[in-house]
């Protein structure tokens, strides 16, 4: 007999598990689906060359269902600073945590941190079974539940299917929701570097006519780099041998955190614009990557997706509360409607902002560095950016909200 839940996720990364642990803790039985278990770390590994830049809102998530602390006793680097400066003039702008009354802008963490830390927490709950490894094999779909084969020959339906499976989502793909997709004819290189000066607790980004490089500070004192360049440039970028790749990123950074001693393996992955044409059908949500995938130069990436299992928990409680059916469309289209407005402001907002720094055009480049120079002398426009982009304002689901902020 097939196992019955009420709500199956396919993916257990960071943005799946969020989903699982904040509907556990609301008594829903809930099956999460993953092919790789991830490993906990040890304080002297070295430092995973993914890492994302959690923002407040995202902080408050993941208190919220007990992750957080998990994460800190492990490791997370707290930045106060965020300078970001244009290559081509004098631009710059500085945000400053105390000028927001915040004791920090965000947390650096690397992304198998993050999501053991939310395993931890799933499996402290009776009523989610964590299937891993395994991989889903089939999908079935029907008015009042979905089945999903799984490669083992295990059997299991639930009211709702949720697609939490990043990029290139089987769930999507078998719901036949449509994707616009869009390269943005960069690729990300990433490694973690030692300077010789520290970082200050500060989040640097300066950017280059080929693209942006981002300093993110770790815990150690050293940084993990995110250095998006056109597709050539950073195929260049992987293969130099590495004297010569610090003497590129030395000259990139201008040299603003001393001389680069010391540089890890280097990898690099695509950077494409992804955009679900829908998140929902009958008895299906998207959330995540499956959903949608943005440059990224302001670190949102994550935050968004944490967001979306934040309003999509807060939908379907809301629903049970009221005796409505969790997997309806007139259920599921809330959650869509209030994510996909969000969701799409940022997206279009990065792809503006990569074609605006991403040249050297001289027209453009007078209107950044004056903006930049703009934005950063008016306090009170510069700090209500901030609050935004740090997820402190807006239309947030409850889990993300804080009375202290």
């Amino acid at each position: 007999m097939d196992k019955q839940y009420d709500i199956i996720i396919i993916g257990g990364g960071m943005v799946g598990l969020t989903l699982a642990c904040a509907l556990g803790q609301q008594q829903f039985k809930v099956a999460v689906v993953e092919a790789y278990a991830p490993q906990d770390i040890n304080q002297n590994d070295d430092y995973e060359l993914r890492v994302s830049a959690i923002s407040k809102s995202s902080q408050q998530v993941l208190q919220s269902i007990n992750a957080w602390q998990g994460m800190l006793n492990r490791r997370a680097c707290a930045y106060q600073h965020m300078h970001v400066w244009d290559a081509t003039g004098d631009g710059n702008i500085h945000f400053d945590a105390a000028e927001l009354g915040l004791d920090s802008l965000g947390h650096i963490i690397e992304n198998k941190v993050i999501q053991f830390s939310l395993l931890e927490q799933c499996l402290k709950l009776s009523n989610v079974d964590w299937l891993c490894p395994e991989q889903v094999k089939e999908i079935y779909f029907s008015e009042t539940q979905q089945k999903v084969v799984l490669n083992s020959g295990e059997e299991i339906v639930a009211k709702l299917l949720v697609g939490a499976d990043g990029a290139n989502s089987k769930v999507r793909e078998a719901a036949a929701i449509e994707l616009n997709k869009s390269p943005y004819e960069q690729k990300a290189v990433v490694a973690v570097v030692k300077s010789t000066l520290h970082h200050k607790d500060t989040a640097w980004q300066r950017f280059l006519p080929s693209g942006p490089l981002a300093f993110l500070p770790l815990g150690d004192g050293n940084c993990s780099i995110v250095w998006s360049a056109e597709n050539q440039r950073a195929d260049e970028l992987i293969e130099m041998d590495e004297t010569v790749f610090i003497t590129e990123l030395q000259n990139a950074f201008e040299n603003t955190l001393g001389k680069v001693e010391k540089v890890s393996q280097r990898a690099a992955f695509p950077l494409i614009r992804r955009h679900a044409k829908e998140y929902v059908k009958q008895g299906v949500a998207l959330v995540g990557d499956a959903a949608h995938t943005i440059h990224p130069l302001a670190g949102q990436g994550v935050n968004l997706g944490l967001l979306d299992a934040a309003a999509l928990a807060e939908v379907l409680i809301k629903a049970r509360s009221q005796g409505k059916i969790i997997s309806s469309l007139t259920t599921l289209r809330k959650y869509e409607r209030w994510r996909r407005a969000d969701n799409s402001l940022m997206m279009y907002s990065m792809s503006g902002f990569k074609n605006l720094f991403s040249n050297d055009q001289a027209e453009l480049s007078l209107i950044r560095n004056a903006g930049l120079n703009m934005i950063d002398s008016i306090g009170p426009v510069k700090n209500k950016f901030m609050r935004h982009a740090l997820g402190l304002e807006g239309d947030l689901p409850e889990m993300a909200k804080s009375i202290g902020w």
